[in-house]
């Protein structure tokens, strides 16, 4: 998060935010800025790793029982975000504004239309209005700098401060503890900053060795093609739609899926004091098999459409 704010913000000195000049200032970044091609490829694989990172980090809450009272409330900041950092990332692969992100924006915002009784609004909200590949640049472009941006960031100070409030990392309570020994905050440190590194030094090697994708300017006659895909993380949708109904299989599985894993919490069997923390316990062996067999779904389908 910390190197997609900073990239973000030096990509914002060359980017403009208008369907003329969007991606050509994208390629001017790209190919005649110093190093701007390495900040782009930067912040591009930042956001995909925070995804990846994200998407992992819910595995382990859950399959650690590190969700139940009184984490349930940051169990929902801490999905809340996830959620939002999605749509970070798709209204960022938008702005590239080349000719590969009309078919995921036309039918990303077309979705929304087909939510009965609020679904133009919805609409209008998302692009403003007008033809999503003409005109829903700069209200992209807002989402990703404002609407979106500042809810990550203020839950994300809320997030954390509950953990802190919640007693910090998930362990069973005192009196069931078999080890009291907590780590020192210098070896937390030490943890923490070994992690950066690691993190800093793979994200330097993507940048350096495998370029963010772009292509050739979007036009007024740029037309969807057969070929065209999603980004990756929605991927998952995309083949889902190909079986029936959009609203069914664009929006209310999605949906439910979203639901269901919110109220992991609060519908299932709440996990035994001495299991919090370890993992794969047996007191919340349901939470585990629902949230894996949606990971898997999503995988599976994700590979697929590959």
């Amino acid at each position: 998060m910390l190197i997609l704010g900073v990239t973000g913000i030096l990509e914002m000195f060359y980017y403009v935010p208008n369907p003329a000049e969007a991606a050509l200032s994208v390629q001017t970044l790209t190919y005649h800025v110093p190093f701007g091609g390495f900040i782009r490829n930067l912040h591009y694989w930042s956001a995909q790793l925070l995804l990846i990172v994200s998407a992992i980090h819910l595995l382990r809450v859950v399959f650690t029982a590190a969700y139940s009272h009184p984490r349930r409330f940051n169990y929902l900041l801490g999905l809340a975000l996830f959620v939002i950092s999605i749509l970070l990332d798709f209204t960022g692969y938008i702005l590239r504004w080349d000719v590969d992100i009309c078919y995921p924006l036309l039918t990303g915002t077309n979705l929304l239309k087909t939510i009965p009784l609020i679904g133009d609004s919805l609409h209008r909200i998302a692009i403003g209005g007008g033809e999503a590949c003409s005109t829903g640049l700069l209200r992209m472009y807002v989402w990703h700098i404002f609407g979106l941006t500042l809810p990550v960031i203020i839950l994300g100070i809320w997030h954390a401060f509950r953990v802190r409030r919640d007693g910090g990392i998930a362990v069973p309570p005192p009196q069931v503890r078999t080890d009291n020994t907590r780590i020192s905050r210098n070896e937390l440190v030490r943890r923490e900053v070994l992690a950066m590194f690691i993190v800093g030094i793979a994200l330097i090697l993507l940048s350096i060795f495998i370029p963010a994708p772009i292509a050739a300017a979007m036009t007024q006659g740029t037309t969807v093609t057969g070929e065209a895909h999603a980004p990756w993380f929605f991927l998952w949708i995309q083949q889902m739609l190909k079986w029936g109904d959009p609203f069914i299989f664009g929006i209310l599985i999605p949906l439910g899926i979203l639901t269901l894993v919110a109220l992991i919490p609060y519908i299932f069997p709440k996990p035994a004091d001495s299991d919090i923390g370890t993992w794969f316990p047996k007191s919340n062996r349901v939470a585990q098999v629902t949230i894996g067999f949606i990971a898997l779904f999503i995988f599976i389908l994700t590979v697929i459409n590959m």
